[in-house]
């Protein structure tokens, strides 16, 4: 793959549409679900050797919340990481210790 070919795909897998989800509505509700997404790239060669050389490309996601549209008003209703909240009562714990 050439490093163009990364860059392209990279551009393609960070855009506003990856970010946040499909509205859909339920009962007069609308709910437009968003994401963190980060990613990174790497690539390298060696100068000895002209055609040798690699890349790479990846791409993480995790839900932040969503927008929640009701009667005109709009809200944030963040997501709630129960792993985080659980690491942090163990941290809490210790410390208490």
């Amino acid at each position: 793959m050439r490093v163009m070919d990364v860059i392209n795909e990279a551009k393609g897998a960070m855009r506003a549409s990856e970010v946040f989800g499909a509205p859909y509505e339920k009962d007069g509700i609308t709910i437009i679900p968003a994401a963190r997404i980060s990613g990174g790239a790497g690539g390298g060669g060696d100068q000895h050797e002209p055609q040798a050389g690699g890349g790479g490309f990846g791409v993480s996601s995790r839900p932040v919340g969503a927008f929640v549209i009701k009667g005109g008003d709009v809200r944030w209703q963040p997501a709630l990481d129960l792993n985080r909240v659980i690491l942090m009562g163990q941290l809490v714990a210790i410390v208490a210790l």
